[in-house]
């Protein structure tokens, strides 16, 4: 089956919003045994909507468009579909009593504009939309396109997923191979090019599976595809006395989720204390369900008025040592240990750019971990830009916690 995916909004072609839709599409398809054979992003043109339609009817099975189906001037992809099978759109009652449901629940009246979004194409059906206003389209066998099924969606996430979750993927399950099942392997502290060269033989002796590298500032992932459950069990356990320590976790989990798990399983907590990474640790941890079971807080000590009032350190002494110092590091992961009580506790400071802090160069930081065996520091010089440094920054003193948790320190 040739399946095509149109993700429309004038905003996808600029960087205020990403198409995310169509990556978790995309995942959703593999899941079913399927996959894009072609993804697209179009502007709010009519012209250009129009052409890409009529291209997509001669060459996929399936068509997945998100986006276009509000209620405003530039929402027109039902419209242009209807137009070019030369079909009118109506009504359809149950989209009308479903938004004005929607907004009687919120005791608002629907302005008159946004009954627009209740008409359909003749000959398709009305997918609805429980979370949101406007319906989605399932279009099979249209006009002249025998074998063709189009399936219109909002773009607003949420409500894409929802809709697809409920009313399509049931609809296209049928018409779906082998389901494709996935070994997701997450790795941290080893560059993307050395894990490549590290697990080539493994990767090889398993060729039969479809092999992936991701990687992003914050981590790696291994990916391997396949229909057969055994072969991917077969692949994990060759590549487990390979990646060794370095292995993070297994499945949807990232770096987060395996110290959170690890420190509540281990009944042990943890305290941060940051300056360059301005919370964004913290911010890391506390967006992971049930953090609170091992994650005792925090703070953000940014200035050295800050370092003074909420920790205790003395300002003349910090600045005979520097603001960006591994004596700094030390003594804010061992003074937000205390005062919290925590088994664990981590300090990020350093000089994220774009000019001098606590006279150290662009780059430098220092990672203080406190634990039940003492405090150590990992002084470290990091290439990129403010958010990038912030970003690895963080990664790396998240798995220098893991590594010396595992390790017993």
């Amino acid at each position: 089956m040739r399946i095509e995916c149109i993700a429309i909004g004038t905003e996808l072609l600029t960087t205020r919003r990403l198409d995310t839709n169509s990556v978790w599409l995309g995942e959703q398809l593999a899941g079913l045994g399927l996959a894009f054979h072609r993804k697209t992003a179009v502007g709010d043109s009519r012209e250009d909507l129009a052409a890409l339609f009529r291209e997509a009817l001669t060459r996929s099975d399936l068509i997945l468009t998100t986006g276009g189906l509000g209620p405003t001037f530039d929402d027109f992809t039902k419209e242009l579909f209807a137009e070019i099978m030369g079909v009118e759109l109506v009504e359809d009652v149950q989209s009308r009593d479903d938004m004005l449901a929607f907004y009687a629940a919120r005791k608002r009246v629907p302005p008159a504009v946004n009954f627009k979004q209740a008409l359909i194409p003749v000959g398709a059906e009305a997918l609805r939309n429980p979370v949101g206003t406007a319906p989605g389209v399932w279009w099979q066998d249209p006009p002249e396109h025998p074998g063709v099924r189009i399936v219109m969606m909002p773009g607003v996430p949420r409500e894409m997923k929802r809709m697809w979750e409920d009313q399509v993927a049931p609809r296209i399950r049928p018409l779906a191979g082998a389901a494709v099942q996935t070994l997701r392997m997450v790795v941290a502290g080893v560059p993307e090019s050395t894990l490549d060269e590290r697990t080539r033989e493994v990767r090889e002796a398993h060729g039969h599976l479809d092999w992936s590298i991701l990687a992003s500032l914050t981590q790696v992932e291994l990916l391997a595809r396949g229909p057969d459950a055994a072969a991917l069990e077969a692949a994990r356990l060759a590549f487990a006395p390979v990646l060794g320590p370095d292995l993070v976790s297994l499945g949807d989990g990232n770096l987060e989720d395996a110290i959170l798990a690890e420190l509540s399983q281990r009944g042990e907590t943890l305290a941060v204390a940051e300056s360059m990474t301005g919370g964004l640790l913290a911010s890391r941890l506390t967006a992971i369900p049930g953090a609170s079971e091992a994650f005792l807080g925090g703070v953000t000590v940014y200035s050295v008025v800050a370092k003074a009032a909420l920790l205790g350190l003395d300002p003349e002494w910090l600045e005979r040592v520097g603001t960006v110092s591994e004596a700094c590091a030390t003594a804010l992961a061992e003074a937000v240990r205390q005062r919290l009580g925590a088994t664990w506790a981590i300090a990020i400071c350093g000089n994220a750019g774009p000019g001098t802090e606590g006279g150290a160069p662009l780059g430098s930081v220092f990672i203080g971990l406190s634990g039940p065996g003492g405090t150590t520091v990992k002084p470290i010089t990091m290439a990129g830009d403010r958010v990038e440094i912030q970003l690895r920054a963080s990664a790396l003193a998240l798995d220098l916690l893991r590594r010396a948790i595992s390790a017993g320190r």
